[in-house]
């Protein structure tokens, strides 16, 4: 990496490697070979305790053996001359395991080899070097390899030593060139920690999240199109006395991002390099140094669950119940799993695991292999997409939901639950939920002379979708946005600072405390909303449709009933054009065209189109283009189309009139139905 990637601009920490021919070579003059073979003659891959058994003879060998003279004086030469580019007597380095399988990209032994960090001096630091080869006999590994069917005598280490980066004074973290859930390739998927990055491999927090898009990134657009703010409570830092330990992180600090706006797009293009570079999706790890505030590249391996292979298939899940979920966090795997709930606490449990439960625990780390493989589900407290358990649990194919922050308090050991992955927001119902599940054919699907074009209101289903043919987005409704992740009237947040209601401001500072300016929360989450749909489609137009909620609609959001009459028939009431225009409402309206300028101008989605609904008048949708106009949505600027919906009888009797300020029609056929024949 250091070779390769620090002449096109990536930081790489220094350092040298340790190949697979010196891992051979410790093998070959300590005689372990045919001990090797020895144990596991006796190895039987259906008991644990047997796993345990060969794991501890096999690694009792490794640490027991000695360096070949040449290979150790190498190491300690090369070790020296690091310490004395750095002015330093000892210093401190990184000792990271690499399995020649784990560059496989169908395998990705995530965390499964020792890393040791913060090493100092030469007797630490080959100790160190013999942990990590003796790593490649850990129980995890040795469950993972029959899993994938891979020889453990023919199976090599190499070890990685490279100059410390200081992310315990700053932030670290993993991205993946493509979204992990469904294999979209035009992201790159960045996490986020304070202090060194093991915490987020082993799940023990919930990181900040972000999205790039690719294709507008390498136009020079801040395309960040996605921000989630994680559960940072907890970060490793560097102990005096060599290795890491545990502090918790600020209150203040939690309610921050750990990586500002460019950082995030630096990273981004790295990754994009690196993709380019290596010519398939990428795992890559990555650090902040918080004495330099440079950010390094220190990983980077084959993304081993998507990049392998091509969707063919689209699988469509329907969960059939009206239950509320008793639980929800973070959705890894697009199925549904069932079963009955064991809460596992420590590894010195796993005899009472029985296959096809669901395996519920705090969090999993590389040694819980053998249950994994065996659930019908797993559900963890703490981390994100990218922790171990996401990891492993997708390439396994045992839908999992990480996140959750107190499975292991509110299941219990017997409970029958239903564990739905289908969506962004993983769901946990009590009890077996009758579901359904469609699979299609991709290949089979023919294209048709006419154009489909899809409808779509939920971001998170927008990446899986884009995989079905078609020809764009025909109508994108923001209400989904507005009801599911907003949640909050407009005005409300609008209006924040003068609201006397007590209860409804603090329901209100819960969902946005990382925001200061309560407007600008509206105008991000709407954007990054539209933006998913828009990324999705991309190149192909997307119709996103301004907002059309009903004045009874609207009152259900916090705040609602501040700004809301009450109508006798919401249907033909306050609503669609004639609001955006109304005094009352338009401050709202304003902050909807900020969204949709920052989605086309800043993340550089043009390929997104407006539609105006429920326009009675032409004389309305006038006054609309003209408050478009004003907040920097201009019809024909930058290819902007805007077109109406065609809903009402008016619009059918004025088409002609309409067509000369709009750019085209969508029929609404339910509503023009219904109001064409007067019916309620």
């Amino acid at each position: 990496m250091i070779s390769q990637l620090s002449k096109k601009g990536v930081n790489v920490p220094d350092g040298f490697a340790l190949t697979t021919q010196a891992y051979w070579h410790f093998v070959k003059e300590n005689h372990l070979d045919k001990k090797l073979r020895e144990i596991f003659k006796k190895f039987n891959p259906k008991s644990i305790k047997s796993l345990k058994e060969t794991g501890r003879k096999a690694r009792g060998l490794i640490l027991r053996s000695k360096f070949p003279k040449k290979l150790k004086e190498k190491i300690i030469r090369s070790y020296q001359q690091l310490s004395k580019k750095y002015k330093q007597r000892n210093v401190e380095v990184a000792v990271r395991s690499s399995g020649v399988a784990e560059d496989a990209p169908t395998m990705s032994f995530a965390g499964q080899f020792e890393t040791f960090l913060n090493i100092s001096g030469e007797k630490n630091l080959l100790r160190a070097i013999k942990k990590c080869l003796a790593s490649a006999f850990n129980d995890r590994v040795i469950a993972y390899r029959e899993e994938k069917k891979v020889d453990h005598l023919r199976f090599a280490l190499s070890v990685g030593i490279q100059k410390m980066v200081r992310s315990d004074l700053a932030s670290s973290g993993v991205m993946f060139t493509l979204d992990t859930e469904t294999g979209f390739k035009n992201v790159v998927l960045i996490n986020s920690i304070y202090g060194v990055g093991e915490m987020i491999v082993k799940g023990r927090v919930t990181p900040d999240e972000f999205l790039v898009f690719k294709p507008t990134l390498k136009k020079g657009y801040k395309s960040i199109i996605v921000k989630n703010l994680g559960r940072k409570t907890r970060k490793y830092i560097f102990s005096k006395k060599g290795g890491l330990k545990e502090v918790k992180v600020s209150k203040k600090d939690q309610l921050k991002f750990s990586l500002a706006d460019n950082e995030v797009l630096t990273l981004a293009r790295w990754a994009v390099i690196i993709e380019e570079h290596y010519g398939r999706p990428q795992d890559i790890e990555w650090a902040k140094d918080g004495k330099t505030g440079k950010l390094f590249i220190v990983q980077s391996r084959p993304e081993t669950v998507f990049a392998p292979k091509e969707a063919k298939f689209f699988e469509e899940y329907e969960i059939k119940t009206s239950k509320k979920p008793i639980l929800t966090g973070i959705a890894v795997g697009n199925k549904v799993g069932q079963g009955k709930v064991k809460v596992i606490s420590s590894l010195s449990q796993f005899s009472l695991f029985k296959k096809g439960e669901v395996l519920v625990t705090k969090m999993t780390d590389p040694d819980w292999v053998p249950l994994m493989r065996i659930a019908s589900a797993i559900v963890t407290d703490e981390g994100g997409r990218t922790c171990h358990a996401a990891i492993v649990s997708r390439e396994l194919g045992v839908p999992a939901i990480v996140g959750t922050g107190k499975a292991t308090k509110i299941l219990k050991t017997g409970q029958e639950i239903t564990v739905d992955c289908t969506q962004k927001t993983g769901r946990i119902f009590l009890g077996k939920v009758p579901f359904k599940l469609k699979k299609y054919n991709l290949k089979k699907i023919p294209r048709l002379r006419t154009k489909i074009m899809i409808n779509i209101g939920a971001p998170e289903i927008a990446f899986r979708t884009s995989f079905l043919p078609n020809d764009g987005v025909g109508l994108a409704r923001i209400e989904f946005i507005l009801a599911e992740k907003i949640r909050i009237h407009p005005l409300a947040l609008y209006y924040f600072e003068r609201l006397k209601d007590k209860k409804i401001k603090r329901e209100i500072e819960k969902i946005t405390s990382h925001y200061k300016d309560k407007k600008q929360f509206f105008i991000d989450e709407l954007a990054e909303g539209i933006a998913q749909i828009a990324a999705a489609f991309w190149p192909k137009p997307v119709i996103v449709r301004l907002s059309d909620f009903k004045t009874n609609e609207y009152r259900q959001l916090i705040g609602g009933e501040l700004f809301e009459p009450k109508e006798s028939n919401p249907m033909l009431g306050w609503r669609g054009a004639s609001r955006y225009y109304d005094p009352k409402f338009q401050p709202a309206f304003e902050m909807e065209c900020k969204a949709l300028k920052k989605v086309r101008e800043v993340f550089g989605l043009k390929n997104v189109w407006v539609m105006v609904p429920f326009c009675r008048t032409v004389k309305e949708g006038k006054k609309v283009l003209r408050l478009m106009k004003k907040a920097g949505l201009e019809k024909g600027k930058n290819g902007l189309k805007v077109i109406v919906m065609c809903e009402i009888p008016s619009n059918v009797i004025l088409a002609k009139k309409f067509l000369k300020i709009f750019d085209g029609m969508s029929i609404g056929s339910n509503d023009l139905t219904q109001l064409t024949l007067g019916l309620d």
